[in-house]
C-alpha cells in the first residue's frame, strides 16, 4: 500500500509513469550506487592508490552483489543515510584485504549524490525523446487541421479569429527550447559527487582531481568539484521540469476550455460519468494542468531544500530525496498524457471561413 498516487494501485493508471518511476526504484539507486563504488575502486587503482587486484574485487563482488534491503531499511533509521549498512554488508562480502578499501575517501553523500546524477541522466533522456515526439505530433497536427479557424480569446473573452496553427503554435514553441536544454543537460549538468567527509578528499593527498576526473569519465558524467552544500544543478532540473509539465498544463487547459462547447475540437476516448452517461470529459487535459500546478508547488520546496548549513544539511537533503522524484514522475506523466490527447483529436476548429 502506498500513499503516493504516482504508484498508487489504480491511481497510477492516471498519474503514474512505469518508465520513469523505475529510476526511482531501490533496485536502480542500488545499482547505481554499487556501479559508483566500482568505478571508484578502479579510478584509484588507475592511480596507485589501491591496487590493481582490489579494484577488481571490488567490481567483481559490486556486479551481482544483492544486499539484505531489510536491513538496509532498519539501518537508515538509525543512520538517515543508506551507505553506513550498504557498505558494511559489501565490504564483508568481498572479504580480505579489499574490503577495508571499498569506499576509501568517499562518503555517504558522493554515493547517494552519484547515483541521483546517474539516473536522472537516463531519466532526461527519456523526457527529451518524448516531448521530440510530442513537437512532431502538433506538427502532424498542424498538416492536418491548421488551416482551420477558431475564436481567438483573451482574457476569457471571444477576441479575434486565428488559425489552429497559431494556436497550436503557443503550445509547440517552448517544447523545442525545452528539448534543447534537456539534450545540453546530458553534455555538462549531471556531475559527479565526489568529495569525501568534508569536501576535501583529505585521504587521496595529490591524486583526488586526477581520481575525481577518472570517475567522472567511467560514469560518463560531467567532472565538477564537490557540491555537497551547493544545489544549484537540483535546482535547475527541478525548474526545467516546472517549465515543462507548466506548458503542457497550457495545453491542457485550451484543451479542457475547447471542448467545453462541444462545437470546436473532437475527442476520442474521452472519460465516462457515473451520473450521466453521455458525457465524456477531458480527463487527460484536466490531468495535465493538475500536473503543471503540482510541480510548480513542488519547486518551492526544491528552493528550500538549497539551504545548506556548512558543509553539509541532513535535513535539506532529507526534503530533496522527498520532493525530487515525484516531480521527475510528473514531468513524465505529463508528456506520456500530452501525446496520448494529440492523438485523439479527430477535428481542431472550423473549416468555415468565418468564426470557429
Amino acid at each position: 500500500m502506498t500513499a503516493s498516487p504516482f504508484d498508487h494501485p489504480y491511481l497510477s493508471g492516471l498519474l503514474g509513469d512505469t518508465e520513469i518511476s523505475a529510476f526511482f526504484s531501490a533496485e536502480a539507486d542500488i545499482r547505481a550506487m554499487l556501479s559508483f563504488e566500482a568505478a571508484l575502486a578502479q579510478a584509484q587503482a588507475d592511480h596507485a592508490v589501491v591496487s590493481k587486484e582490489t579494484s577488481l574485487r571490488i567490481a567483481e563482488v559490486c556486479a551481482t552483489f544483492q544486499p539484505d534491503v531489510l536491513a538496509l531499511r532498519h539501518a537508515v533509521a538509525t543512520d538517515g543515510v543508506v551507505i553506513p549498512e550498504l557498505v558494511r554488508q559489501l565490504r564483508k562480502a568481498i572479504g580480505g584485504e579489499a574490503a577495508d578499501k571499498v569506499h576509501f575517501g568517499a562518503t555517504s553523500q558522493d554515493v547517494i549524490d552519484t547515483s541521483l546524477m546517474l539516473r536522472l541522466k537516463a531519466a532526461s533522456n527519456i523526457l527529451s525523446k518524448r516531448l521530440a515526439n510530442l513537437i512532431g505530433s502538433f506538427d502532424h497536427l498542424v498538416g492536418t487541421e491548421g488551416a482551420n479557424r477558431l475564436m481567438g480569446h483573451t482574457r476569457m473573452q471571444a477576441a479575434i479569429p486565428i488559425t489552429v496553427a497559431d494556436r497550436i503554435s503557443s503550445w509547440s514553441s517552448p517544447l523545442t527550447n525545452y528539448r534543447d536544454r534537456l539534450d545540453q543537460l546530458q553534455k555538462t549538468a549531471f556531475p559527479i559527487q565526489f568529495g569525501g567527509a568534508a569536501g576535501t578528499l583529505e585521504k587521496l593527498d595529490g591524486k583526488a582531481s586526477a581520481v575525481r576526473s577518472a570517475l567522472a569519465e567511467s560514469l560518463k558524467l560531467s567532472n565538477h568539484p564537490q557540491w555537497h552544500c551547493q544545489r544549484a544543478t537540483i535546482a535547475d532540473f527541478a525548474h526545467l521540469l516546472s517549465l515543462i509539465s507548466g506548458s503542457l498544463g497550457k495545453f491542457g487547459q485550451d484543451i479542457a476550455l475547447l471542448a467545453q462547447s462541444g462545437t470546436e475540437i473532437e475527442l476520442s476516448g474521452g472519460g465516462g460519468s457515473s451520473a450521466m452517461p453521455h458525457k465524456q470529459n477531458p480527463v487527460a487535459a484536466e490531468t495535465l494542468v493538475a500536473l503543471a500546478r503540482f510541480n510548480a508547488v513542488q519547486l518551492s520546496g526544491i528552493h528550500q531544500s538549497m539551504v545548506h548549513e556548512q558543509e553539509r544539511s541532513g535535513a535539506a537533503w532529507t526534503l530533496e530525496w522527498m520532493i525530487l522524484p515525484h516531480m521527475v514522475i510528473a514531468c513524465g506523466a505529463s508528456l506520456r498524457l500530452a501525446g496520448e490527447l494529440t492523438g485523439k483529436i479527430e477535428r481542431l476548429g472550423s473549416r468555415n471561413s468565418g468564426q470557429g
